[in-house]
């Protein structure tokens, strides 16, 4: 198969050049101490899948102690992680990949035990659909000092020796909950209408941007990750997405990264033609202003380069950069048909899979497909 499109460079709207076309996607590992920073496996971890693909999206980092979402996630809160977030920068960049941080608040996901006071905040308070957890809606002033707060991360992001930034606008987390009529009820400027509603997201990245222009140079790195839709009723459409993503591709952003479970599904809602792919409404939207990443259930070359034939520049590998952290390296060398799909449950160790991340996998059933 021609796979040199696949592996011929790539140069961002910054003029950064990407030496393929491959992205590590970003996926929570667990791995971290109780106080957020690194551990030497979770460093490791990155490492063994850094030197094939062209650039690696980490693991989200907290931007505030009460965005912590995950038992186990390294946290970018205060100027004491810079230390701990440069081992994984270093170990990413060591082996000839770019390192992207990528910055996020849970919001009403956040598990209480892992936050102050054990209060949970979020735009409004809306508990997520199948939780008990009630958050508290945040005030204005709170908003504010989030927006502040994803700086600030940013600027550790710079000092620690990142590439980039990428803000966490997906999945259910804070930023989409003040985008989501199901979690946004408020009635201020940072609610109501679908404007309104966009109002925080593109706050973010004003302030990462004006961040960034203070003390990084044009090379640094600023993406956008999202997801189109949500199932709940009031919810997100795709609709209301394309409405976003055109206000995001005016805003002089490196990239955009949809998050999908498949890279091939099709738009569900708030459009008519749910025949056409999600992936092909955000190309005709963008309309070439800003790269998209694009992602799900790429396992062979033969996924990707169709992904690609789509014409979304970039596709990210989460799940199968797990499985096997040599794909890229496959492809260069002309044997795909080794590329393993299959998680082999004897090859923790050769895999480099810290045990709390390999915990998590052993007990989803389903997530993983299993040899």
């Amino acid at each position: 198969m021609n796979t040199n499109n696949l592996l011929s460079p790539f140069t961002l709207p910054n003029g950064v050049e990407l030496k393929n076309r491959i992205i590590m996607a970003p996926m929570t590992n667990w791995s971290s101490n109780p106080d957020g920073t690194v551990t030497e496996d979770e460093v490791k971890y990155y490492a063994r899948r850094s030197s094939g693909v062209s650039m690696v999206i980490t693991a989200c980092t907290n931007v505030t102690a009460n965005g912590k979402g995950f038992h186990g996630e390294f946290a970018g809160d205060r100027d004491e992680m810079i230390p701990s977030l440069r081992k994984i920068a270093n170990a990413i960049k060591e082996q000839g990949a770019k390192a992207v941080l990528q910055i996020f608040h849970g919001g009403r996901l956040c598990p209480p035990e892992l936050v102050p006071n054990n209060e949970i905040v979020s735009a409004s308070n809306i508990p997520a659909e199948g939780s008990s957890n009630i958050p508290r809606a945040l005030t204005e002033s709170e908003v504010e000092e989030i927006i502040e707060a994803f700086g600030e991360t940013t600027r550790r992001a710079i000092e620690a020796g990142y590439d980039g930034v990428e803000i966490h606008g997906a999945n259910g987390y804070l930023v989409q909950q003040f985008f989501s009529p199901h979690s946004n009820r408020r009635e201020d400027r940072f609610g109501g209408s679908l404007e309104n509603r966009m109002t925080f997201p593109l706050a973010l990245v004003d302030k990462v941007k004006s961040v960034v222009d203070q003390y990084a140079d044009s090379s640094f790195i600023i993406g956008y990750r999202f997801s189109p839709e949500e199932k709940e009723t009031p919810g997100i459409t795709m609709a209301d997405t394309l409405k976003l993503v055109d206000a995001l591709a005016d805003k002089g952003l490196t990239y955009l990264h949809v998050s999908l479970h498949h890279f091939f599904s099709t738009a569900k809602r708030g459009i008519n033609d749910t025949s056409k792919t999600r992936i092909e409404y955000l190309l005709e939207t963008i309309n070439d202003r800003v790269p998209l990443i694009g992602v799900g259930k790429i396992q062979t070359v033969d996924d990707a380069q169709k992904a690609l034939d789509t014409g979304v520049p970039l596709v990210a590998l989460g799940r199968e950069l797990i499985i096997d952290p040599d794909w890229v390296q496959k492809v260069a060398e002309g044997k795909e048909n080794e590329i393993i799909t299959k998680l082999n449950k004897d090859m923790q160790e050769q895999l480099v899979i810290p045990d709390p991340f390999w915990k998590v996998i052993m007990n989803t059933p389903g997530w993983f497909p299993i040899a």
